[in-house]
């Protein structure tokens, strides 16, 4: 008999690893502008019809619109709006509503005793201080009851065409980061942060190009980054 041969070791071939191309983060400050410039040059391509997503035909109407979008959907909110609007059509009529009568008006917008009361407070401040008008200035919206920084950049951006600052919610904000455009968390220091990088004629649609794309690309969850127009550029992107 023919002694039998040893069997031989199947040879594993070494596997590749392919690295992941990942954009660095801008290491200077011209860097980082430039890399800001190129991010609002893709997005306004991407969306050049981004706007506004609360119905309105005036600034009282966006005014009260931004105040109930509060910890709710626009979408949500654009449902309310037209009866609320045919039912207080003015500061002045919104300064007469019964409170529980307001409150069944905007239940389903979510913390509606509270909104109810800002709402309320913001239309007598209108009626007494501003003869029923909605002031164009930063001072004096952000004295009205109700209105935030957030909520008088939203006003004065979209109902005045003025440009203070830059509207962060929580899709500027986290795309914010996600970019590398700040590190910040808080949202006036992520405001801070974006003014110097963007000129000032853009802050207002720089806000809706943000938010638009948060709310189709780069979701909060699990970021679309395959079909994201920034990610070849973008330091947290996972192509």
């Amino acid at each position: 008999m023919k002694p039998k041969r040893p069997a031989r070791k199947a040879v594993r071939k070494p596997r590749v690893v392919t690295k992941k191309r990942v954009a660095k983060r801008p290491r200077s400050a011209k860097e980082l502008k430039e890399r800001a410039a190129e991010y609002y040059r893709r997005l306004i391509a991407a969306y050049p019809d981004a706007h506004c997503a609360l119905d309105h035909a005036n600034p009282y109407q966006l005014l009260v619109a931004t105040i109930l979008s509060a910890q709710c959907t626009d979408k949500r909110v654009n449902m309310v709006t037209p009866e609320l609007f045919r039912h207080y059509p003015d500061a002045a009529h919104l300064a007469d509503a019964e409170q529980e009568s307001l409150e069944a008006e905007i239940r389903s917008t979510g913390f509606f005793r509270s909104k109810s009361k800002s709402l309320l407070g913001m239309a007598h401040s209108l009626v007494n201080r501003h003869g029923g008008s909605v002031p164009n200035t930063m001072e004096e919206l952000t004295k009205l009851p109700g209105v935030g920084r957030k909520t008088a950049n939203v006003v004065l951006g979209n109902a005045f065409d003025t440009n203070v600052g830059i509207v962060v919610d929580t899709h500027v904000a986290r795309l914010a980061n996600r970019l590398g455009l700040t590190g910040e968390t808080d949202p006036v220091k992520i405001e801070a942060a974006l003014m110097p990088l963007f000129p000032v004629e853009q802050w207002t649609m720089l806000s809706h190009l943000l938010i638009e794309h948060g709310r189709q690309i780069c979701v909060a969850r699990v970021p679309r980054c395959p079909q994201c127009v920034l990610n070849d550029i973008c330091p947290s992107s996972r192509v």
